[in-house]
């Protein structure tokens, strides 16, 4: 019986030693923790920040593929203050980029929100940018000056930190723009070009296609749940909330989803 109750343990143990899922988490690429992202982060919310469904995704991409990551904003002030109800700027308000979206962060330590300032290039393998109009306001002065725009003075730092070292850089929606205005060359997308209205939904930012266009970029029209991918300088790209829709948002994670799954293929060459 003794024996019997020995080599049923040792069976078990060989089952269970061959669960990922329930005791070694290996995401696509890897085991988890061997790969290290940082997540830039332009506030909280879609008007006025980081588009919540998209910095989220974007967290629940890179658990499921096994990174590890810490998330960074700039420690200043917004550029406005939305109302996300009547989408007007609020009235005499002021908040910190950094402390907002903090509402991102769960957990102590390394899992805080951290000040852009800090982020080293060589504590991290791949750099993220979730969209939002933060994109546009905070991150830049796109909202302002258009092409011409002026980028945060950490958010170029980490740009061409990250190309110049080979480290590959992943953008949601709007966010092309913040490497497209400061690296030369780049292959992108925001989606479509023109506004194809369907019943699914719209594309309203079209202008922004037209401005990457004028900072030299080459642009690849796609689908909100597809990435595209320049290969030769890194840089993983997808149009998620370029795209409108009142319901569909398994569309936005699934582009998220292709954008991370990129993002690690290439950081772990």
């Amino acid at each position: 019986m003794l024996a019997t109750r020995t080599l049923l343990s040792k069976q078990t143990l060989a089952v269970l030693s061959r669960q990922p899922a329930c005791f070694v988490h290996h995401g696509d690429y890897g085991n988890w923790g061997n790969t290290n992202i940082a997540v830039v982060f332009s506030g909280c919310g879609w008007w006025d920040g980081t588009d919540v469904h998209e910095g989220v995704y974007t967290m629940y991409h890179l658990s499921r593929n096994g990174a590890r990551f810490q998330m960074f904003a700039p420690n200043q002030q917004q550029m406005q203050v939305m109302d996300h109800v009547r989408k007007q700027p609020g009235s005499g308000e002021n908040r910190n980029m950094m402390i907002e979206a903090a509402r991102f962060s769960h957990g102590q330590g390394m899992m805080q929100m951290q000040d852009l300032s800090k982020l080293d290039v060589n504590s991290f393998d791949a750099v993220i940018f979730p969209g939002g109009h933060g994109v546009t306001k905070n991150l830049s002065s796109f909202v302002k000056d258009g092409k011409d725009c002026k980028l945060n003075n950490d958010v170029e730092r980490v740009l061409k930190d990250f190309h110049r070292s080979r480290k590959p850089i992943g953008l949601a929606s709007m966010a092309p723009l913040l490497a497209c205005r400061v690296l030369p060359g780049l292959e992108v997308t925001m989606g479509y070009e023109r506004d194809e209205s369907t019943r699914w939904g719209t594309w309203p930012n079209t202008s922004m296609v037209q401005a990457v266009k004028s900072m030299g970029a080459r642009h690849n029209g796609r689908e909100p749940y597809e990435a595209h991918v320049d290969e030769k300088n890194k840089v993983v790209s997808t149009p998620t909330f370029m795209w409108e829709t009142e319901y569909h948002y398994h569309y936005i994670f699934d582009g998220i989803g292709n954008m991370v799954k990129h993002v690690m293929r290439m950081s772990t060459k």
